[in-house]
């Protein structure tokens, strides 16, 4: 068992910057491959990034590649999300999810995750 929490959302204007992080307890880290999802209201949730177990490969959602960035730190288990050229159309709940098995096929779906954060809101303005 692992919790996942999120923080760092907030306001930000349109093509500033935010990282969110995900603090997590409980199992070793190491054990979990991490992703980020989001949801907009209205929406379904969806897909933003994802990183392996050891930090050595990460995916995107191509509406967020070449802006937004995954990474992990061992020492501190916790996962970030470094969102860059923010755009009001990245305004959404954002989420945290951990998986043990990490299957390629799933990795961006939310099927492929077992454990889940309570989300942090990010709000872009324009």
């Amino acid at each position: 068992q692992v919790q996942l929490v999120e923080s760092g959302g907030g306001l930000v204007q349109a093509g500033g910057s935010q990282r969110l992080s995900c603090a997590a307890s409980g199992r070793t880290f190491s054990s979990y491959a991490m992703g980020w999802f989001r949801q907009a209201p209205g929406k379904e949730r969806e897909f933003v990034a994802a990183i392996s177990r050891s930090g050595g490969s990460t995916n995107y959602a191509d509406s967020v590649k070449g802006r937004f960035t995954i990474s992990r730190d061992a020492a501190k288990n916790t996962v970030y999300l470094q969102m860059n050229s923010l755009k009001p159309e990245d305004t959404a709940v954002y989420y945290c999810a951990a998986t043990v098995i990490a299957l390629p096929r799933l990795v961006r779906s939310t099927v492929g995750y077992d454990y889940w954060g309570q989300g942090t809101q990010v709000t872009v303005s324009s």
